[in-house]
C-alpha cells in the first residue's frame, strides 16, 4: 500500500503493461530494501497475468486487446471510479452526462454518447454481474478501492461475455480475502476545486483470518462527499452538483481443502448526486437552469456465491449472483419548449437481477486447452413514469382537475432473459503456434407490460397552446396490457491464430462477433398529443450484430526495457440499434438502421529509458461512419450516409514518471501525465421524422488536452502525496446531450483540482 500514492494524479498510463511489484511498486519492508528491489526490477518490464479468457494467462499471449489495472495502479492514478479508466485505455471514451450516467465508447462503436433506451455497446461486469444492462436508467459508478484488478477488453466479447459486449467488456474484479494473515489499509484524499468546494474521499479495508490458511473475512468501506462546481440559477443553489456516495462490501472465503473453495460476497453502494452537472453555455461556463434539481440516484445491493472445485485436469466454477437496484431518473424536460411551461419526468426504477454461470476450465499444459459452460440471466425492471407540472403554474393559468402536480402516471415492468451455452478450445501446433476457437449459442427475449391503474390527461395540449382557466380532462385508468415478446437466438463466435516469432513477441489475427438483445419501447404505439401527425412510436428494435477483424502484436524489446502492443482492426456493424426522439413531445424510442464500418489502430508503449524513469504512451486512430442506410431508415433516425459515429478520430496519452530515494528510509516519486481526445459529433445530423431538416441539437465536442501532475513520498507504512488534476484548468466541452428536452446539454472538464492523499497500511 505504501507505493499506492506514488503517482497519485497520473490518470493516463497505458494500463495493460505494469503490474504490482514492478518499477514503482513497494512492499512493506524498509524503504532501502524497497529501493534495491526497484533497482533490480527496473531492468525490464515484467509480465502481467489476466483472466479475460476465464483462465490465468500472460497478457502477452491472449489474442485480445486488453488493458489491465491493478489496485496499486488505480490509486497511483487517482482513479476511484470510471473517471480515468477511459484515458488509461487506447481507443476508449467515457461519455459522462452526469454522475451515475456513464457510457463507454470503444473503437467508435456508438451513435451518440447517451444511448437512451439502448444497452451500452461496452458491457460492464462487477465480478460476474453485468451492471451495464440498465439501458436508459441511471448506471451506478462503483467505487474502485481494494479491487483485485480491472480488465478492459476491446472488440466484441460475445463468446465469453454474451450480449451487450458489442464493442468491448470492462471487468471489475473484487479482491479475495487472505487467510494467511491480518491486513488493513486506509486512504484519505482531500482536494479543492477551482470552481467549487471541498473534495473528500475516505476508504478503508480490514482483512481478518478466521481460521489460519482456510477461512478469512475482508471488509471494505468507503465514503465520498464532493462539493459541486455548477450553479443552478433555477433552484438558486450554487455548486449544485454535489456528490454523496458511500457503501462497502464484505467477502468471506473458505478453503477447507486444496481442491474446494467457497466465496460469499455482500456489497452495497448508494450514490446520491444532488443535481446534474450538465450546463447551458448561453448562461455561463458552469451554469444550468431547472425548476428543481435533476436527480440521477442509484442504490445497488449484490449477493454472490462462488463455488470452485479442482478435479484432476479441470476446474469447475459456479457463480450465482442476485442484485437489487433502485434508481431515480428525475429530469426537467421544459427545455423542449424553451421553458414556456413546466414539463418534467420523475421516474422511479427497481431492478431485480439473477445471474448464474457454470463453467469447467481445463488445466493448462499439453496440446489442448478448453473451457465449456452455461449462462442464465433474468431481470425484471419496474418503472413508474410520473410526468409533472407544478402547483404555481397550474394556479397561475387556472388549470384545474389534477389530483396533484402530476398530469400523467403510468406503471410498467419489463422482463428479459438470456440463456446461453459456450465453449472455447485452443490447439497448440507447437509452443509458439496455436489456434483458438470459441462459440456461444444464446437465446434472448424481452417483454414489456403496462400495469393497471394510473391516468393520463390533456395537460400538455392545454399548456402548449396557452389555454387559461380550463379544466384538465383526465383519462384512465390504464388497463393492464401485455406487450409483444421480442425473441432472438443465434451464435457468436471467435477464431484466432497466434504465433510467437520469438519468446518475447506474440502476434495474432482474430475474427470475432458480438450482439445486443432486442429492445422494447415503453410507449410503443403512442400518438403525440401535440402533433398527431408526428411519428407513432414503433414497437422496438431487433438485435444488432457486429463482426470484428483484427491483427495485433505484443512484446518486449531491448532486453525487456520496452513493452509495446498494437492492434489494427476493421469493424462491420449491421442492423444498428439507434435512439431517436419524437420531436413534438420528446418521447424516446429505439429502432434499427442499416450499418456502419469502423477501422482504426491502437498502440500502447512503455519504456524504461534509465534508472528510476518510466515513459508510457498510448495512441488511437479511428474512422467510423454510416455506410448502409435506406431512405426510410434515414427519415426515422436522422442519419445520413457518411455520418460519423460518436467517437474521436484521434486520442492518446503520454506519462512520464521518475522515482528516487531523497534520503534514507524515504522513496520519492514525481510524474506528469498528458491526455488528448479529439472532437466527435453528439448525434446524427438530421431530425428524426423530418428528413433533411438539420437536428437543432447537433454539435461536436471540443478537442481537448488535459495535464495532471503529482509528487509523493513513501515511508515505512505511510505515503503522503500532493497532486493537481487539470493543471491548466482546461474547460473544454467533453460531452453534448443529443436531446432537446433539457436546458443544459453540455458537459465540461472538471475544474482544476489541488489535493493531498495520505495512505496507510498496517
Amino acid at each position: 500500500m505504501k507505493a499506492i500514492l506514488l503517482a497519485s494524479a497520473c490518470l493516463l498510463a497505458p494500463a495493460a503493461i505494469l503490474a504490482p511489484g514492478q518499477v514503482w511498486a513497494l512492499d512493506q519492508s524498509s524503504a532501502v530494501s524497497q529501493a534495491e528491489e526497484r533497482d533490480r526490477q527496473a531492468a525490464q518490464v515484467e509480465d502481467v497475468i489476466v483472466t479475460a479468457t476465464r483462465r490465468a494467462e500472460r497478457l502477452q499471449d491472449v489474442p485480445v486487446s486488453i488493458t489491465s489495472l491493478s489496485q496499486e495502479e488505480l490509486t497511483q492514478r487517482g482513479i476511484v471510479n470510471y473517471d480515468g479508466l477511459a484515458t488509461a485505455t487506447p481507443g476508449v471514451v467515457l461519455n459522462r452526462a452526469s454522475a451515475n450516467f456513464n457510457n463507454f465508447t470503444a473503437r467508435g462503436v456508438a451513435t451518440n454518447g447517451y444511448g437512451a433506451n439502448l444497452q451500452s455497446t461496452v458491457a460492464i461486469y462487477l465480478d460476474e454481474l453485468p451492471i451495464s444492462s440498465n439501458g436508459n436508467s441511471t448506471i451506478l459508478d462503483p467505487t474502485l478501492y481494494d479491487v483485485e484488478r480491472i480488465e478492459f477488453l476491446r472488440g466484441p466479447q460475445g463468446t465469453l461475455f454474451g450480449s451487450g459486449s458489442l464493442a468491448g467488456a470492462l471487468r471489475i474484479l473484487t479482491h479475495d480475502p487472505d487467510a494467511s494473515g491480518f491486513d488493513a489499509s486506509a486512504l484519505v484524499d482531500l482536494g479543492v476545486m477551482a470552481e467549487g468546494g471541498l473534495r473528500q474521499r475516505y476508504n478503508a479495508m480490514v482483512n481478518v483470518p478466521l481460521i489460519e490458511d482456510q477461512l478469512a473475512l475482508r471488509v471494505v468501506g468507503f465514503s465520498r462527499n464532493e462539493e459541486g462546481w455548477v450553479d443552478n440559477i433555477g433552484t438558486g443553489i450554487e455548486d449544485a452538483n454535489t456528490l454523496v456516495q458511500y457503501g462497502g462490501r464484505a467477502i468471506l472465503k473458505w478453503d477447507p481443502t486444496d481442491r474446494f473453495s467457497a466465496r460469499l460476497m455482500y456489497s452495497r453502494e448508494i450514490s446520491n448526486p444532488h443535481d446534474a452537472s450538465l450546463t447551458n453555455p448561453q448562461l455561463g461556463e458552469y451554469v444550468r437552469l431547472t425548476d428543481r434539481p435533476d436527480r440521477f440516484q442509484s442504490d445497488m445491493t449484490n449477493y454472490n456465491a462462488t463455488l470452485e472445485y479442482q478435479f484432476d485436469g479441470a476446474r469447475l466454477t459456479s457463480s450465482s449472483t442476485y442484485s437489487d437496484y433502485e434508481g431515480l431518473f428525475y429530469v426537467d424536460l421544459a427545455g423542449s419548449y424553451g421553458q414556456a411551461f413546466p414539463f418534467a419526468l420523475d421516474a422511479d426504477a427497481w431492478d431485480s437481477t439473477f445471474v448464474q454461470e457454470l463453467r469447467l476450465v481445463s488445466d493448462p499444459g499439453g496440446k489442448f486447452d478448453w473451457s465449456v459452460g452455461g449462462f442464465y440471466f433474468r431481470k425484471r425492471r419496474d418503472v413508474d413514469y410520473n410526468y409533472r407540472s407544478n402547483p404555481e403554474f397550474l394556479a397561475a393559468r387556472g388549470l384545474t382537475g389534477l389530483p396533484d402536480e402530476y398530469y400523467q402516471r403510468m406503471g410498467t415492468h419489463f422482463i428479459s432473459h438470456e440463456v446461453a451455452a459456450f465453449g472455447q478450445l485452443t490447439y497448440r501446433f507447437t509452443d509458439d503456434l496455436w489456434v483458438t476457437g470459441g462459440l456461444r449459442y444464446g437465446k434472448t427475449d424481452a417483454q414489456g407490460f403496462t400495469e393497471a391503474g394510473g391516468y393520463n390527461s390533456n395537460y400538455l395540449t392545454l399548456a402548449y397552446w396557452g389555454f387559461n382557466n380550463t379544466p384538465i380532462t383526465m383519462t384512465g385508468p390504464y388497463a393492464a396490457a401485455e406487450g409483444v415478446k421480442a425473441e432472438e437466438d443465434g451464435p457468436s463466435y471467435r477464431l484466432s491464430l497466434s504465433w510467437r516469432p520469438t519468446k518475447a513477441i506474440t502476434t495474432y489475427g482474430a475474427i470475432s462477433t458480438g450482439f445486443r438483445p432486442p429492445i422494447i419501447n415503453a410507449q410503443a404505439g403512442s400518438v403525440s398529443q401535440i402533433d398527431p401527425n408526428d411519428i407513432v412510436i414503433p414497437t422496438g428494435a431487433s438485435s444488432d450484430n457486429l463482426i470484428n477483424y483484427e491483427v495485433g502484436v505484443k512484446g518486449r524489446w531491448f532486453g525487456g526495457k520496452v513493452y509495446a502492443d498494437a492492434a489494427l482492426y476493421w469493424v462491420d456493424w449491421n442492423d444498428i440499434q439507434v435512439q431517436a426522439n419524437r420531436v413534438s413531445d420528446s418521447i424516446q424510442f429505439a429502432t434499427n438502421i442499416g450499418g456502419a464500418t469502423s477501422k482504426g489502430l491502437e498502440v500502447s508503449v512503455v519504456t524504461l529509458p534509465a534508472d528510476g524513469w518510466t515513459v508510457a504512451l498510448t495512441g488511437s486512430l479511428n474512422e467510423a461512419k454510416v455506410d448502409d442506410l435506406s431512405v426510410q431508415e434515414a427519415a426515422i433516425s436522422g442519419a445520413v450516409l457518411g455520418a460519423r459515429l460518436a467517437g474521436p478520430k484521434a486520442s492518446g496519452s503520454l506519462r512520464v514518471n521518475y522515482e528516487w530515494q531523497p534520503t534514507a528510509g524515504v522513496i520519492g516519486n514525481a510524474s506528469v501525465a498528458v491526455s488528448h481526445v479529439g472532437s466527435f459529433p453528439n448525434a446524427f445530423p438530421n431530425t428524426p421524422g423530418r428528413p433533411l431538416v438539420p437536428l437543432p441539437t447537433y454539435d461536436d465536442t471540443d478537442s481537448y488536452t488535459v495535464v495532471n501532475a503529482n509528487v509523493a513520498f513513501a515511508f515505512t507504512q505511510f505515503t503522503v502525496g500532493a497532486y493537481v488534476e487539470n493543471l491548466f484548468d482546461d474547460r473544454s466541452i467533453n460531452y453534448i446531450h443529443p436531446e432537446a428536452f433539457i436546458d443544459g446539454r453540455y458537459g465540461r472538464q472538471r475544474p482544476r483540482t489541488f489535493g493531498v492523499r495520505v495512505g496507510y497500511e498496517f
